[in-house]
């Protein structure tokens, strides 16, 4: 029983890889805990959101992912 993490953008290299699998349930202390200090930083900034299950969370914090779900964590959108 697992849930896949995917690292996007800048969150991909911090993490060293493209996604990882993680025990299932997750919630947002879990994720916290696996994805480690660097990206935990990160995900604290309002402008980097989380999608699971294909829809972007209104409130990361309330994230509850369970088996076979997709945890999508996407760094902010920059560019012109």
């Amino acid at each position: 029983m697992s849930v896949t993490l995917l690292f996007l953008g800048p969150l991909r290299d911090l993490a060293g890889e493209q996604e990882r699998e993680v025990a299932s349930p997750l919630d947002w202390a879990g994720l916290i805990e696996q994805v480690g200090p660097k990206i935990a930083a990160q995900l604290e900034d309002d402008r980097v959101n989380i999608a699971c299950k294909g829809k972007v969370l209104a409130d990361k914090r309330a994230l509850i992912a369970e088996d076979g779900d997709e945890v999508a964590l996407l760094p902010p959108v920059s560019g012109g």
